[in-house]
């Protein structure tokens, strides 16, 4: 294994050149897709951390340095639709295969954080609790996939203003929960997530 010195997360846990960091990005949001990266390192990046440990200007510089440096990655995304059908862990899982599925070089070892994983194709996996503080391959794809989705929430803002999408990100905030209140859910809200499944089951019934 090698660990950088910096902030102590590992480069390499397999040992494999072709390692592959999986993560996701929207979870537990009322509204949007989950998004999914794979990533596959060819060397270390200074400055690799949990997405959730950076701000969004640190976040934004290292995604594009990953993009360039990085030997391979992927983003997918799973719409709101496929959550509702599937649930949020499989449309999670799901989101991950699709994006190892788009690397251009095929992953010898997996490295998911958390502790559901589904197996992808042949490959072994490990899943790792809050792996995207421990290895620099997760936390990129940690990093890839929350400026994916903000950058699509931020744009889906434009279309949809009134739920403050470039703020909460769809994240079930005061202020996005209060607007749904005041003016509905629309399409891009999750039916079975929260208020909007408490709201959706009413207007089935009146």
């Amino acid at each position: 294994m090698e660990r950088l010195k910096n902030k102590g997360l590992l480069f390499s846990k397999s040992g494999l050149t072709h390692e592959a960091g999986c993560d996701e990005a929207g979870r537990g949001c009322l509204a949007g897709p989950v998004v999914a990266a794979a990533v596959i390192l060819k060397s270390p990046i200074p400055g690799l951390n949990d997405s959730k440990r950076l701000n969004e200007k640190q976040r934004k510089a290292l995604a594009e340095i990953i993009k360039a440096e990085a030997l391979a990655y992927h983003i997918a995304y799973v719409d709101e639709n496929k959550i509702d059908e599937i649930n949020i862990l499989n449309a999670s899982i799901l989101g991950m295969h699709l994006a190892l599925d788009g690397l251009s070089t095929r992953a010898e070892y997996i490295l998911v954080d958390g502790n559901r994983f589904k197996p992808y194709l042949e490959v072994p996996h490990e899943c790792i609790i809050k792996g995207d503080g421990l290895c620099q391959s997760i936390a990129a794809a940690s990093i890839l996939a929350k400026t994916a989705r903000d950058t699509f929430m931020e744009k889906a803002h434009e279309q949809f203003p009134v739920y403050g999408w470039n703020v909460n990100k769809g994240y079930p905030t005061k202020a996005h929960v209060l607007a749904i209140q005041q003016h509905g859910f629309c399409e891009m809200h999750r039916k079975t997530f929260g208020i909007v499944r408490q709201m959706a089951q009413t207007t089935l019934f009146i």
